[in-house]
């Protein structure tokens, strides 16, 4: 008999749609054109990126279709950003982001930091939003380029780009933002052609497209050198033939998307808050890391006091249920959370914190049954602990306050 399947780690990745999956399939093995052929067989295949562009654009929010570049992930999109800005203008070299940003862009700013770049990182509160006041003050006029993400992917929490795009501009119109959206995309709405926004990346992995492809929203003026030369391909700033199965697949993911998000607003979120309320309830060591409000609608992040979240995990597995302890590109790491660090998250709860995320294919059956057995986990976890004394006490602490 095979062993249950529950999977929520939903930021990490997701299952590709069947319809996402129908679409590309062609691409494979019939319609395999290169479309930058000159012939009808080749038109036909490069008629159908342009119908995924125009979805993806749609999807974005951009203006039009010129704004759209596919890259092959969110990583590469975000290094094109970075780098293919910066590289366009080298004269300025003060950069300001977040301490909470993903390792793809904290480590492209790190390596540009032993270049000469300067970069300025912003605080976030216990919540995980971020000071609007030490922006308002970090930026310069030697200030090249600002980098905010939409949304956390570790805890979910939106940050409010569009007025950090707005404010940045009042300061210094020459800046240029960019903005990581990959865990936004598919989960809330993107509208970049009404923002100052200047650059945007989104990975199609994380919203039931394949993994290996992406696209930049780079508005229109903005000027950035390729970090891929070579041929023409996507107006010559990102050479290589197309990966035309996955542009195609990511349109109609893109598409899917739009129709499905009101779902993720409404029976996704619900689905996530009465997991993490049960969690809370009935887990006496249990703290979320994060505020309830401004996030996206499928993502929690708890801590367990004095337990450490890789056991948690491993019990989850043996009973079919697929967690995380955050990012996907530091889940090796020993090393706690550096968003949860930086929200100042007790040093208690630290180890002890995992990720669940949700996805449109999770049912109501087995958000209960993770609810029901997430107490006695963490009871069989609580006995093993060297802190017991400590757990009494908390234990004891929410007894009285409940």
């Amino acid at each position: 008999m095979d062993k249950r399947l529950i999977y929520l780690d939903n930021n990490a990745t997701t299952k590709v749609d069947e319809k996402v999956v129908e679409a590309m399939l062609p691409y494979f093995s019939q319609e395999y054109a290169n479309p930058g052929g000159m012939y009808d067989f080749a038109g036909r295949v490069g008629a159908k990126i342009k119908e995924a562009r125009e979805a993806v654009k749609e999807f974005m929010g951009a203006n039009n279709q010129k704004e759209i570049y596919f890259t092959g992930s969110g990583s590469e999109g975000a290094n094109t950003a970075i780098r293919g800005f910066l590289n366009a203008t080298p004269g300025k070299k003060h950069i300001i982001t977040t301490k909470v940003e993903h390792p793809c862009v904290l480590n492209t700013y790190k390596d540009l930091e032993k270049s000469g770049h300067k970069v300025t990182y912003l605080g976030v509160d216990a919540d995980g939003n971020i000071n609007l006041r030490e922006l308002e003050t970090s930026v310069k006029p030697e200030t090249a380029l600002v980098s905010i993400m939409a949304a956390n992917n570790e805890t979910g929490i939106i940050f409010p780009y569009e007025k950090i795009a707005e404010t940045v501009k009042q300061i210094n119109p020459e800046t240029k933002v960019f903005v990581d959206a990959v865990q936004a995309a598919g989960k809330i709405k993107m509208d970049f052609k009404n923002t100052k926004v200047d650059f945007a990346a989104i990975s199609g992995h994380k919203f039931h497209a394949p993994k290996g492809i992406g696209a930049l929203y780079v508005k229109g003026g903005t000027l950035f050198s390729p970090i891929i030369t070579g041929g023409h391909q996507e107006r010559g700033k990102r050479a290589g033939t197309e990966n035309t199965a996955s542009i195609i697949a990511m349109g109609k993911a893109a598409e899917l998307a739009i129709d499905g998000l009101k779902e993720e607003l409404t029976r996704v979120k619900k689905l996530r808050d009465k997991l993490e309320q049960n969690i809370l309830k009935n887990v006496f060591n249990a703290r979320l890391n994060s505020s309830t409000g401004n996030r996206v609608p499928n993502t929690t992040n708890i801590g367990f006091e004095y337990i450490e979240g890789e056991l948690i995990l491993l019990y989850l597995n043996e009973l079919g249920i697929c967690a995380s302890s955050g990012s996907a590109c530091t889940s090796g790491s020993l090393d706690p959370s550096h968003v949860l660090r930086a929200m100042g998250v007790p040093f208690t709860a630290l180890h002890g914190s995992i990720r669940l995320s949700l996805s449109r294919y999770t049912t109501e059956e087995e958000i209960e049954y993770t609810c029901k057995v997430f107490p006695e986990i963490t009871d069989k976890i609580n006995k093993l602990s060297p802190f017991q004394k400590e757990l009494a006490e908390l234990k004891s602490i929410k007894e009285h306050h409940t």
